[in-house]
């Protein structure tokens, strides 16, 4: 089982696909979203979106925005 990512910012799509997991920087402290991830909605500090893909670990830099993970999605709306 995975989880599709989006990470969008006001600019452009940054990423979507399928990963294995995904580490944001919540504004209550860093979390990790795995498959199966009861529903949220979260606020994001500045700090390292990391993900992982078939292809390996991936990060980037944001400098805030909310997280939504619902049934398997996790949209990311984020400031770069």
């Amino acid at each position: 089982m995975s989880l599709t990512l989006r990470i969008i910012s006001p600019e452009r799509i940054v990423f979507v696909g399928e990963v294995e997991s995904v580490t944001v920087p919540g504004t209550m402290g860093e979390f990790q979203v795995l498959p199966n991830h009861a529903p949220l909605i979260s606020s994001l500090d500045p700090g390292k979106v990391v993900y992982d893909t078939n292809e390996g670990r991936m990060e980037i830099g944001i400098s805030g925005g909310f997280a939504e993970v619902q049934n398997n999605n996790v949209s990311l709306c984020v400031e770069l």
